[in-house]
């Protein structure tokens, strides 16, 4: 099918631009963007130089993407956005590009970004992930797949948040999240494994306990984090998503979460 550009709407004649696409009122789209196929783009869009958008995104009014990073030693270096395929971008979201540090900022596939959100400079979104209403992620972030943040959540840069979190609304978040917990409290405190998430995503129960276990072990009392990671580590027959979690913990740069002391077995 055609495109469809609104006559209000200014978009570039060197955008690349695939087949089905729409754009509404008072649109804008710059030089140096990538636009895939079946993409529907509302009204009053700004979509800046060095984007990048899949196949069969939605992107809602107002929203901007790929301007300059907010970073002062952005020397406007050319840098991209890339937004994977089936991504929602709803209404006034604003998603900026990458420094050299990293040089992109980068959105998975199927994920929804819901009204007001930000996506700081060189953040990294894994696929599957939902960011509620105003949540806001600093620069450098790094959220893995299938992750989901609360309305108001706010994440402190270079932290990173686990697949399958789930983070209440309304909390800041300055160390790491480990994977499959569940953050809630002011101060946030890990409140056990996001149970219902991964049963309702199939995970087998004898893995949901495997994991709770890892959880229990790791806040045990008497063992600071390293050595109980170390002692877990000699069992046998680890499955791979622990392993993960292992990994993730022994690689965190801002450390990680403790456990409310109510949910420590």
């Amino acid at each position: 099918m055609a495109i469809q550009i609104h006559p209000t709407a200014i978009v570039s004649d060197k955008a690349l631009i695939g087949e089905n696409v729409s754009i509404g009122a008072y649109s804008i789209i710059e030089d140096d963007v990538q636009i895939g196929n079946n993409v529907e783009i509302r009204t009053n869009v700004v979509i800046a130089n060095g984007s990048r958008i899949g196949n069969n995104c939605k992107i809602f009014a107002s929203s901007i993407i790929g301007t300059e990073p907010q970073d002062l030693k952005f020397q406007g270096e050319p840098t991209l956005v890339t937004i994977g395929n089936n991504t929602v971008i709803r209404e006034f979201v604003t998603i900026n590009r990458g420094t050299l540090a990293t040089g992109e900022t980068r959105v998975g596939e199927n994920c929804l970004i819901m009204s007001y959100c930000h996506v700081a400079h060189d953040c990294h979104v894994g696929n599957n992930v939902i960011m509620s209403n105003v949540s806001q992620i600093a620069g450098h972030v790094e959220i893995e797949d299938w992750a989901n943040l609360g309305a108001f959540a706010k994440v402190h840069q270079f932290c990173k948040i686990g697949t399958h979190t789930m983070i209440g609304g309304d909390i800041k978040i300055v160390k790491d999240v480990p994977p499959y917990t569940l953050i809630g409290n002011i101060p946030p405190k890990i409140e056990g494994i996001n149970r219902i998430g991964l049963t309702r995503k199939g995970f087998p129960t004898a893995l949901i306990e495997e994991i709770d276990n890892f959880y229990s072990f790791l806040y045990k009392k008497g063992l600071n984090v390293g050595d109980a990671v170390r002692e877990y580590k000699k069992r046998e027959n680890i499955s791979t998503e622990v392993k993960h979690c292992i990994a993730f913990i022994e690689n965190s740069g801002r450390g990680i979460y403790t456990m409310t002391e109510k949910n420590k077995h």
